[in-house]
C-alpha cells in the first residue's frame, strides 16, 4: 500500500510539472505572436474619472506605446556587438534612427553701446552709436505723469522729457537768450556776451540733442592734438584762422598744430620763451594756476598742462563762437566768459599768471576798468603777460596804445619786469605799500575798505584798485605740489559756523574724500573710465579734486561753489585748483556735451529749497557727454525723485548704499547717459 501511495504521488508531481510547462509554453507563444497587447494603468486620476468612473473618456488606462508593433526579441537581445555596417530592415521590424539634436546656437554678439560690457564691467572702447532720427521724433511720446497714492503719501512719476529742436544742439541758455539780448539798452561794452538767463518758467524743459554722427570723444592725451569733426561740426574757425596754425581740417578730424596768432611756431616754443625771459615764473612750481583771456582754441593752456600748470581758458561766445567748445572737446579746462561789465566769477588773487595774446581787449578804456578786473584776479606778486601788436609795432596808433598801457600799469603799481620781442610781462606788488604812497588824487583810487573782492555773482566791475589783505593772505602760499594739502591762510577769512577750527574742517574733508575716491577707484575701476573733464558741483574746500589728483587720475576738475553756501573759492585756488562761483537754480556757462563726470555731494537736499530738482538735472544732462556719468551722493529723502527724473531723461540709473550700509541716511545714485537710439 505504501509503495502504491508513493508511486501515485510521484505521478501527480510529474503531471503537474508537465501541465505547468505546457501552460508557460502556450502563454509565451500566445503573447508573442502579436495577437494580444499589454496595457498599463495610469497612476494619475483626473477629476472626471473620480466623479464618473463609468464614463469611457474618464478611464485612466493608457495603451502601450508599442501598440500594433512587432519585434524580433531574440535578435534584439542577442545583438550586443557594435557593427560598422548599416542596420538592415527586417520584415517585422522597421528601425528609424532620429537625427542628433542640433548644437546650441551661439549667444548673440554683445554690441558695446554703453560704458558697461556683457559682464557688467566698465568698457574702455564703448561706442556711442549713430544718431537715430526716428527716436528723435518718437522720444517722449506715450508717457504721462502718474500720481501714486499709498499710506497717505503721494508720489509723482516724472513724464519722459522730449528732445529739443535741432537748432538747440549748441544751446547755452544764459548766453543764447535772444529775447533778453534784444532788449539791452547798450551793447557797446560787450553786454550781449554776458549772462542773460531765461525768466522763471521759460528755462530748458527738453533734452539737447547731439549732432548727427556724434562719436565717443577721442581720449586724452591724443585729444590735445585732434578731435572728431562730427562732434563740433563748425568749420568757420578753421577757415578764419587756418593761416595762423590754430586749427585745420584733415578728413574727418580737426587737427591742432599748437599755434596761435602770436605764436604761430607753436605753444611749446612760446612757453620756453616766456620762461627764458623771466625764470622766476617757474611753470609748475611757482606758477600753478593761470588764466588765459581770449584763448582761441586753448593751445596755450593745453601745452601748459604738461608743465604741471592748470590754466583756465576763457573766451566769449562771439563770431568765433565755438572756440571754447573746441577747447573742452580737446580735454582742456575752459569756460565761456566775457570780461565786459560784470566781475568774472572767480575770487580775488586766484591766478599766479594771467595771459592775453591778441585777445582784442582795449585794456585802457573807461579808466582802465578791465585791467582793474585783471588786477583783482591776479595774486599778489603774480604776472600779467601781454603779447600784442602795441608791444612791438612802431606805428603811431599802436605806439599811442602802448604809452597808455604803460601809464595805466604804473598807476596800478605794476612793475614792467621784461619786454622782449612781442611779449611784455608785468608783476603785481606783494602788498599795499605802493598804493598808499601814491600822490593824492591819483587815479584809479583804492576800493572802499568794506568792498568784498570775492563777491562776484552779478557784481558790476569797479574802477578802483582792490586792496590786498594786510595779513598777507594770498601772497604767502607754498609752492606746488605741497600747497595741495597745506591749509592756506585764507581759511581764516571763511565764515564757518562750527565749534571746530577751520584747519580741522579742512583736514577732515581732505581725509574723507581721499578714502571715498580710493574706494571708487577700487570698486568702480575709475582708472579705466578715461575720465578727463570733471566737475564737482558742490566743492567745499576742494577735497574731491585733491583726492582725484592724489589717486593719479588723469583729469582736471572744475570746483563749483554755490552762491547759497560759504564762499570757499579762495581756498580752492590757494590749493592749486580751479573753481567758479555759480547758482544751480540757473544754467551753467558751458556748451552741451562738455563733461565726462559730474559729481554732486549733498547738492539737491540743499538746493531743493530754492529751485526745482528737475531744473538742475536737465542742466546736468545738457552738459554731460553721451557715455558720461553722474555720481550723486545725497540723502535718502531725495533719492526717489532723482531716480525718476534720471529715468525720464533716458539715463541708466542705479542707487547704491554708501560704505555705512543700507540703513545710512545717504545713498549714491549713479546715472549713465547714453545716446538716445531705438
Amino acid at each position: 500500500m505504501k509503495g502504491d501511495a508513493f508511486k501515485s504521488a510521484t505521478v501527480i508531481k510529474v503531471l503537474a510539472f508537465a501541465l505547468l510547462s505546457i501552460a508557460f509554453f502556450y502563454f509565451g507563444k500566445h503573447w508573442s505572436d502579436g495577437s494580444q497587447q499589454l496595457v498599463f494603468f495610469n497612476s494619475r486620476q483626473d477629476s472626471a474619472s473620480l466623479t464618473n468612473p463609468t464614463n469611457p473618456s474618464s478611464q485612466f488606462v493608457s495603451i502601450s506605446p508599442n501598440f500594433n508593433k512587432s519585434f524580433d526579441l531574440s535578435s534584439i537581445i542577442n545583438d550586443t556587438t557594435v557593427s560598422d555596417k548599416p542596420l538592415e530592415k527586417t520584415p517585422s521590424v522597421e528601425v528609424v534612427l532620429s537625427p542628433p539634436p542640433p548644437p546650441p546656437s551661439p549667444p548673440p554678439a554683445v554690441q558695446k553701446m554703453g560704458v558697461l560690457d556683457e559682464n557688467g564691467v566698465m568698457n574702455d572702447d564703448f561706442e556711442v552709436g549713430e544718431f537715430d532720427p526716428e527716436v528723435v521724433d518718437n522720444w517722449g511720446v506715450g508717457n504721462e505723469t502718474d500720481v501714486e497714492e499709498g499710506d497717505g503719501v503721494k508720489r509723482f512719476r516724472v513724464k519722459k522729457f522730449g528732445l529739443c529742436p535741432d537748432s538747440m544742439r549748441e544751446y547755452i541758455p544764459c548766453l543764447d537768450n535772444v529775447e533778453a539780448i534784444s532788449k539791452l539798452k547798450s551793447t557797446e561794452r560787450g553786454e550781449k556776451f554776458e549772462r542773460h538767463c531765461p525768466e522763471k518758467g521759460k528755462g530748458l524743459n527738453c533734452l539737447v540733442p547731439p549732432p548727427r554722427g556724434y562719436r565717443a570723444p577721442i581720449t586724452w592725451p591724443k585729444s590735445r592734438d585732434e578731435v572728431w569733426f562730427s562732434n563740433v561740426p563748425h568749420a568757420r574757425l578753421a577757415e578764419d584762422k587756418g593761416g595762423q596754425n590754430w586749427i585745420l581740417i584733415d578728413k574727418d578730424k580737426f587737427k591742432f598744430p599748437g599755434g596761435g596768432t602770436q605764436f604761430i611756431h607753436g605753444a611749446d616754443q612760446y612757453l620756453d620763451q616766456i620762461e627764458k625771459m623771466l625764470p622766476e615764473i617757474a611753470f609748475g612750481r611757482h606758477v600753478r594756476v593761470a588764466l588765459d583771456i581770449g584763448c582761441g582754441v586753448a593751445s596755450f593752456g593745453a601745452y601748459l598742462l604738461s608743465r604741471n600748470v592748470l590754466t583756465l581758458s576763457v573766451a566769449p561766445k562771439d563770431v568765433h563762437e565755438n572756440q571754447i567748445q573746441f577747447a573742452l572737446e580737446r580735454g582742456v579746462p575752459a569756460m565761456v566768459a566775457a570780461i565786459a561789465t560784470h566781475r568774472l566769477l572767480y575770487p580775488s588773487q586766484a591766478f599766479e599768471l594771467i595771459h592775453c595774446s591778441r585777445c582784442r581787449i582795449n585794456w585802457t578804456r573807461d579808466d582802465g576798468i578791465l585791467l582793474l578786473e585783471v588786477n583783482r584776479l591776479l595774486r599778489a606778486g603774480g604776472y600779467f603777460v601781454w603779447a600784442a601788436q602795441p608791444v612791438y609795432k612802431h606805428e603811431a596808433a599802436l605806439e599811442e596804445q602802448w604809452e597808455e598801457m604803460v601809464n595805466l600799469t604804473t598807476r596800478l603799481c605794476w612793475n614792467l619786469v621784461k619786454k622782449e620781442g612781442y611779449i611784455a610781462i608785468w608783476q603785481k606788488p606783494l602788498n599795499n605799500s605802493c598804493y598808499l604812497s601814491r600822490e593824492e588824487g591819483t587815479q584809479p583810487p583804492l576800493c572802499d575798505p568794506h568792498d568784498d573782492p570775492d563777491d562776484v555773482w552779478y557784481v558790476d566791475l569797479k574802477a578802483c584798485i582792490t586792496r590786498l589783505p594786510e595779513e598777507g593772505y594770498g601772497a604767502n602760499i607754498t609752492t606746488w605740489p605741497s600747497r595741495l594739502q597745506y591749509p592756506p591762510d585764507r581759511l581764516q577769512s571763511i565764515q564757518v559756523d562750527s565749534y571746530l577750527s577751520r584747519k580741522e574742517l579742512f583736514n577732515a574733508e581732505s581725509k574723507f574724500w581721499k578714502e571715498i575716491i580710493e574706494s571708487y577707484v577700487r570698486a568702480w575701476h575709475w582708472k579705466k573710465l578715461k575720465l578727463r573733464n570733471v566737475m564737482d558741483m558742490r566743492a567745499g574746500f576742494g577735497g574731491f579734486a585733491a583726492a582725484m589728483i592724489e589717486n593719479q587720475l588723469d583729469c582736471w576738475v572744475l570746483n563749483v561753489v554755490s552762491v547759497s553756501g560759504k564762499n570757499t573759492l579762495p581756498v580752492i585756488f590757494d590749493r592749486g585748483l580751479l573753481g567758479v562761483m555759480h547758482d544751480w537754480c540757473e544754467p551753467f556757462d558751458t556748451y552741451p556735451r562738455t563733461y565726462d563726470l559730474l559729481h554732486a555731494n549733498g547738492l539737491f537736499s540743499i538746493e531743493q529749497k530754492r529751485c526745482n530738482m528737475s531744473t538742475i538735472m536737465l542742466e546736468m544732462d545738457r552738459i554731460l557727454r553721451p557715455g558720461g556719468r553722474a555720481y550723486i551722493r545725497d540723502s535718502v529723502a531725495v533719492m526717489d525723485e532723482l531716480q525718476d527724473i534720471g529715468k525720464a531723461m533716458g539715463w541708466h540709473v542705479t542707487v547704491r548704499d554708501t560704505s555705512e550700509g543700507p540703513h545710512a541716511s545717504y545713498k549714491i545714485l549713479t546715472g549713465d547717459k547714453h545716446l538716445l537710439r531705438a
